[in-house]
């Protein structure tokens, strides 16, 4: 296995191999938790899809119907639900939603396109992180400890307009000019090296895909706002294509919560990533991704059996917030201690021990 430094300098050594502990379940239990069901996986997906539908919808039937303020606050609330794309398009990725797998492929391409997000890249990426998770320099998908401002969650969670040149510019130069790096390009590196020509040419070619596409979004309803004099019809890229600009507060406190503060370099999956409770809403629209610690465990269930699994394995498993509330209160404390010591990371109370590293 190599790792390309930022300098350039590539370094060869063998692959890591970790012992993961991973709470027992019975064979025949996990049998049943694996397999993935059409049925459940329409609802999951359709229900997700249709909550996007009629927030779009009413905030741009606001923008021709209601006062100005009714259409702000409507497009606020399209723009925290929007985010969640990224975990839709997470567990299609992963390929354990459908049980039928040209549906997986299609909705992830659905999804990809709505998101503004590279499937080829983060195949790659997650790949990675769920072998290697928090092991630097195997794992550079998350890294700790993670850096939170207020003024970054400010920022990030309500209005960033540093999201249209920072994503743009990286889009434009992947499709035009063939860089293919976005921000972090020691990790793409290692991920895509010059010998991967298929691999390069289609992070290239998607983001062709995304620049095309949403660019005759943004310019077909800019003509037709001009040809018929109405701005309402502005809205529609608003909602559509500049949707991760605005009001992901939401999504940020439920994504960024899966590894903060906790424990790299360690075997055992509870103490690098944390479970939380939500409200069965946000958790739907969440993909159940707040039960991380069993997704990582047993990667191939799909999501919405991550609950049942967590049942399964409740006794074998620390302490679980109840809530984004006491979640970050937890986490806001951790990232307070290691401004002072930065080597604190919070290692949860565990029922049984974990392997020790090989």
């Amino acid at each position: 296995m190599s790792h390309t430094h930022a300098e350039g300098h590539v370094e060869e050594r063998a692959p890591l191999r970790i012992k993961w502990y991973r709470c027992p379940v019975p064979r025949e239990e996990l049998s049943k938790l694996n397999k993935r069901n059409d049925l459940l996986a329409w609802g999951q997906t359709l229900g997700f899809l249709a909550v996007l539908a009629t927030n779009f919808a009413l905030a741009l039937y606001s923008a021709f119907h209601w006062p100005w303020w009714a259409t702000v606050l409507l497009t606020f609330w399209h723009g925290m639900w929007w985010p969640f794309l990224i975990n839709a398009h997470h567990e299609l990725v992963h390929d354990s939603v459908f049980k039928t797998k040209s549906l997986n492929r299609f909705w992830l391409l659905v999804f990809t396109f709505m998101g503004w997000q590279n499937h080829h890249w983060f195949w790659q990426s997650h790949t990675e992180h769920h072998k290697y998770t928090l092991h630097e320099p195997d794992d550079l998908e998350v890294t700790l400890p993670v850096k939170i401002t207020l003024m970054g969650f400010l920022m990030s969670g309500f209005f960033d307009p540093r999201w249209f040149y920072h994503h743009f510019k990286g889009q434009i130069k992947r499709a035009v000019f063939g860089n293919y790096n976005p921000k972090n390009e020691r990790w793409t590196e290692h991920l895509f090296p010059p010998e991967e020509v298929e691999g390069r040419r289609k992070l290239v070619s998607w983001s062709r895909v995304l620049l095309v596409g949403h660019g005759l979004t943004i310019a077909g309803f800019s003509v037709l706002a001009w040809y018929t004099w109405t701005w309402q019809w502005l809205m529609v890229p608003v909602l559509f294509s500049f949707t991760p600009s605005y009001g992901k507060w939401l999504h940020f406190l439920c994504n960024e919560s899966q590894h903060s503060g906790l424990v790299n370099f360690t075997p055992d999956y509870r103490l690098c990533c944390r479970t939380i409770y939500l409200n069965p809403f946000v958790q739907f629209m969440y993909w159940h991704m707040n039960y991380h610690t069993e997704h990582h465990m047993y990667a191939a269930v799909p999501c919405y059996n991550l609950p049942r699994l967590h049942r399964v394995i409740k006794a074998d498993m620390p302490p679980c917030p109840n809530g984004l509330w006491a979640t970050w209160r937890g986490i806001a404390e951790i990232l307070k201690r290691q401004k002072t010591d930065p080597t604190y990371q919070f290692k949860a109370a565990v029922p049984t021990p974990g392997r020790a590293e090989a």
